[in-house]
């Protein structure tokens, strides 16, 4: 009877210990960096510096693009901008990134859409240089292009 529940403690034990080692390990790494700037055009619309902000939970991932290069024409209500953002990736098939979130702008705001939402794989490392964002305001296409490589690439993990 002593031999079985030693057997039965150290099974529990076994038990508790993996589940301690669970909630102790690290979490699963992210894209890195978190943010990256490029120089936007977007036509008659203007252009200059633009900040993307990226995260990373898996294979699903957010990209955010902010500017205050680009200002708002008109005042533009909240989640009203349709956008797609297409991310090149050297390491395989464009990534592309879409959603209606925004945040409310007056007229002359800095232009901010996001988060859009994506899948990546690991080892995806995106670049929206030969990608885009186009928005659709009111009816209205923007597209707005990279001059040159962002600094630096997004590397998901």
């Amino acid at each position: 009877m002593r031999g079985k529940r030693i057997g039965s403690g150290a099974a529990m034990l076994a038990g508790a210990l993996a589940v301690t080692g669970l909630a102790l390990a690290p979490t699963a790494a992210a894209v890195t960096p978190t943010t990256a700037t490029f120089t936007a055009s977007c036509g008659i619309f203007g252009g200059g510096a633009a900040t993307l902000t990226a995260t990373q939970t898996g294979t699903a991932a957010t990209l955010k693009l902010s500017t205050t290069a680009v200002k708002a024409p008109l005042a533009i209500g909240a989640n009203t901008i349709n956008s797609t953002l297409t991310m090149v990736n050297s390491a395989g098939p464009n990534r592309v990134f879409t959603g209606t979130v925004n945040p409310a702008m007056a007229i002359n705001d800095p232009i901010t859409v996001g988060p859009l939402n994506g899948t990546v794989a690991s080892g995806d490392t995106l670049d929206i240089y030969n990608g885009g964002l186009v928005m659709v305001v009111f009816g209205i296409t923007v597209t707005c292009t990279a001059t040159g490589p962002q600094t630096p690439a997004f590397v998901y993990d």
